[in-house]
């Protein structure tokens, strides 16, 4: 993930394996997931992608049993 490497990882010493992992995984929910937009799905975050898939999954049920009846 070159985001990662450029923004995070470059030049940032690491105490040790557990600081890198947590380090990392802060940057990842905190940035990458949240504020980060990406063009593989249309300039959003992931979190901002992912409850637009949510909200569409809670309301397709409903259009689908309203339209059930239709001939």
């Amino acid at each position: 993930m070159r985001t990662l490497k450029e923004e995070e990882a470059d030049g940032r010493a690491y105490r040790d394996i557990d600081d890198a992992r947590n380090r990392i995984g802060e940057f990842i929910d905190a940035v990458y997931n949240k504020q980060r937009l990406h063009s593989a799905i249309d300039y959003q975050s992931p979190d901002e992608y992912e409850a637009g898939l949510m909200r569409l999954r809670r309301e397709a049920p409903a259009a689908i049993s309203e339209t059930e009846n239709c001939y």
